[in-house]
């Protein structure tokens, strides 16, 4: 679960009645595709004939550019977590940061979703758990290292205030 029981209404999209603009939307959806992309060859290696997460981040992309209706971006992203539901560990945690990042096209909260999930596969591809912890922190600093201006100082506050939900992965 990483979406809270009440939207931060900074988060959400003007027309339904939030604050966040068209701009500010787009720029999570890119970024959250960013993040799940870091992580999509720990998916690939174990399935490199399965296109789902990759098509997701795609269609998100698209979305962005105006070119993909929001529907069919949300839909590539239930295909991208429907191509991690037999996996376990790195590459179901990748597949599901690319869902995340797709489904952002709806609702912008899906961001943190595809970080959390982005830190969670590097996490399960590091054997030691000392190194799982290190590779989780060097991960969550280099997303926030992709963060762009306008809409870094949100995501760091929404982090925070859903880290919990986020199963405390940017505690590192």
């Amino acid at each position: 679960m990483i979406l809270p029981k009440v939207l931060d209404p900074r988060l959400v999209t003007i027309r339904r009645g939030g604050s966040l603009t068209d701009i500010d939307h787009h720029l999570l959806a890119l970024w959250a595709a960013a993040c799940a992309e870091h992580v999509l060859p720990l998916f690939e290696a174990v399935r490199p004939d399965d296109p789902r997460p990759r098509e997701a981040l795609a269609a998100v992309r698209g979305w962005t550019r105006g070119e993909i209706k929001m529907m069919d971006a949300r839909a590539a992203g239930g295909h991208a977590m429907g191509a991690a539901r037999d996996l376990r560990g790195a590459a179901r945690f990748a597949a599901y940061a690319s869902g995340q990042a797709a489904v952002t096209a709806h609702v912008a909260s899906h961001d943190l979703g595809a970080a959390a999930y982005a830190i969670k596969a590097v996490r399960a591809a590091t054997t030691e758990t000392s190194n799982s912890r290190e590779a989780g922190r060097r991960e969550c600093r280099w997303q926030r290292d992709q963060l762009p201006p306008a809409i870094r100082d949100l995501v760091l506050e929404d982090q925070q205030l859903r880290n919990e939900l986020c199963w405390s992965v940017f505690d590192d």
